[in-house]
């Protein structure tokens, strides 16, 4: 399926609630069609001179590159991090069907 162009969208957050509180809103609002909540992972960062280790949620977030400008500008006027992880994974290859699922679920 060559048009559109498919991402998968990489954002962490710091606890399930606000995970699933984020998804459910950029999925009502139809900036993605599938939000993957990943419990209980651990980052560990450089942030502002020391490096820090977290518990966190990996959000896996699966949308169009289209849809991609208004998701991101989205989550950061909802996310509590000042600078929160968002970052863009170009889909290259999917199993058609799926990827055409993003499409009209995004529209």
């Amino acid at each position: 399926m060559a048009n559109p162009a498919f991402q998968m969208v990489l954002v962490t957050a710091p606890d399930l609630e606000g995970a699933r509180t984020l998804a459910h809103t950029l999925l009502q609002e139809k900036h993605c069609a599938c939000v993957n909540l990943i419990p209980q992972i651990l980052s560990l960062y450089h942030w502002q001179g020391e490096i820090h280790q977290d518990s966190e949620i990996l959000m896996l977030i699966k949308t169009t590159t289209e849809k991609y400008a208004a998701l991101e500008q989205r989550i950061l006027e909802l996310h509590p991090y000042d600078t929160p992880e968002v970052i863009a994974l170009d889909i290259k290859e999917g199993q058609e069907k799926y990827l055409r699922w993003i499409a009209e679920s995004t529209r």
